[in-house]
């Protein structure tokens, strides 16, 4: 790596967008000894957080757009993870050739140790949360400390200087961050950076809004195995009929169709090729078929390597997807050397990740049950295969704003499973009626369903339908940028909502 290329000193960096990988960005450049300029989008009045976080830093402001005018005398362009590279500031900046880069780009070219980076379409937080809880069991009592972030928690760019050569890093990655990973946009080298382990969980419908086609944005998820050193190891869904195509036929699963209309054939058969290294040590995972190596179920035994570490009816995690972010976990923290007991032990402890069918309260027989990070529907449709048709009355919280995804799947498990459907925000509208027409299609009966504004209407119509035995659900299937920051603002909303109830006299 050519260290002069990241002396940053007297060198003009912008940064666009203020949220916390913007301001990680931030604070690693102005200690590097950069000129630091950060544009928002956003007024002065609506970041008052983020700019008190900035208040001891010598950085200059440019809120409210980005004018193409900032690019003047601009050395290097970074992106926070909401920024799109498709903006008119960002297209210029490329068309100048002003390099570009991001939190992760940058912490994982100037890491001092190994790297565990992990991306995919769903359940990428959840099990980075637990390769990362399986690594630091396994290294409790060494010298080496795991230091989990990227697109999970905080970003580790601004504390690379607080890790050891010994430590590990274990970084989460998303669609967003890795678009830049590209040789043709990105600053500093990519040939040889590529993470120690690497992992893609999945990769499905998701972030169309953003992405223009299913094509571009599993490009962007392959940028992660695009740049690899010829020791590292890649952990693949056994699963996911896009993962398994990326190596050759010999050293995969049994393969699923792919959906025509995703057109990735090409895509895949390129990336597989780059792939197709005898010395990069491919890993799977699976839930549905038994394997020669790496994590799978076996009948009610999670396994690693053939070696039981946690049996199904100890897990503490709900749902079927929650069987493979745990294998997944497996395959990844083994890979990084974690033993099966410190899998072990993490499985059957291990409760969940905040917002994600997280237990709000049981009030009255009424189950609360927090699953904002359902921004897709696919994740809605894994917190509805939670829930036994019959087993409960189940009210689900459905909206948000919607990201030009398919929700026929979506409409099909609300059919089988939920008994009131309440829609609220700005897609609110818009899924109730994708479950009335599919229900017109299958010429079967819809559940009843109601149209809100806001989430508190929803909460409180909830309320009202409830009766002991009822699970009342967010999992709303949109993002939450019509009403809230992010989903987590949206699910601390709903915990208020609950938690308010409690107060009221029954």
């Amino acid at each position: 790596m050519d260290s002069a290329m990241f002396d940053f000193r007297n060198r003009t960096v912008l940064i666009l967008g203020l949220a916390r990988q913007g301001l990680a960005l931030c604070r690693y450049f102005v200690a590097a000894g950069a000129k630091v300029i950060v544009s928002d989008a956003a007024p002065a009045e609506k970041l008052s957080a983020e700019l008190d976080a900035l208040t001891d830093l010598p950085v200059t402001l440019a809120l409210g757009g980005h004018p193409l005018s900032l690019l003047d005398g601009c050395d290097l362009l970074c992106l926070s993870g909401g920024v799109p590279a498709q903006i008119p500031i960002v297209q210029e900046a490329i068309r100048r050739g002003i390099r570009l880069s991001n939190d992760s780009l940058l912490t994982m070219q100037l890491a001092p140790c190994p790297v565990v980076a992990i991306t995919g379409s769903s359940g990428k937080t959840t099990t980075t949360t637990l390769a990362g809880e399986m690594l630091k069991r396994t290294f409790v009592n060494s010298a080496t400390t795991i230091h989990v972030g990227g697109n999970i928690g905080t970003p580790l760019l601004d504390r690379l200087d607080g890790v050891g050569e010994d430590d590990l890093i274990v970084l989460e990655l998303s669609s967003f961050q890795l678009e830049l990973f590209d040789p043709a946009i990105a600053y500093g080298p990519l040939a040889g950076i590529g993470p120690d382990v690497c992992a893609i969980l999945n990769i499905t419908p998701n972030h169309l809004d953003r992405h223009p086609t299913m094509n571009e944005y599993t490009d962007a998820k392959l940028n992660l195995v695009r740049h690899l050193r010829p020791d590292s190891r890649v952990v693949l869904s056994g699963d996911d009929p896009v993962t398994q195509r990326l190596t050759s036929s010999d050293r995969r699963p049994d393969t699923k169709p792919l959906p025509v209309d995703w057109k990735l054939d090409a895509l895949l058969a390129e990336t597989s090729i780059e792939l197709a290294n005898d010395k990069i040590e491919c890993i799977y995972f699976s839930r549905t078929q038994p394997l020669a190596a790496g994590a799978w179920l076996d009948e009610e035994q999670l396994v690693y390597n053939g070696v039981p570490f946690c049996s199904r009816g100890d897990v503490r995690l709900r749902g079927e997807h929650n069987i493979s972010n745990l294998l997944a976990a497996a395959a990844i923290s083994g890979a990084a050397g974690a033993t099966t007991e410190a899998m072990g032990e993490v499985a059957r402890s291990f409760s969940g990740v905040p917002h994600r069918l997280e237990e709000v309260s049981q009030l009255g027989g009424v189950t609360w049950i927090n699953d904002s990070i359902a921004t897709a529907p696919e994740r809605a449709i894994a917190g509805l295969r939670v829930f036994t048709p019959g087993e409960q009355t189940l009210v689900l919280l459905a909206g948000g704003k919607d990201k030009n995804l398919p929700w026929d799947d979506f409409a099909e498990e609300t059919l089988r499973r939920v008994n009131f459907l309440i829609g609220f925000g700005q897609a609110g509208p818009m899924i109730i009626q994708k479950v009335r027409d599919w229900a017109a299609f299958r010429r079967v009966t819809p559940p009843e369903c109601a149209t809100v504004t806001r989430l508190e209407e929803a909460v409180q119509l909830a309320a009202q339908l409830s009766r002991p035995g009822t699970v009342v659900l967010l999992s709303p299937g949109g993002t939450s940028y019509d009403a809230y920051k992010n989903f987590e603002e949206r699910g601390e909303h709903f915990r208020r909502l609950v938690g308010a109830m409690q107060l009221q006299p029954m």
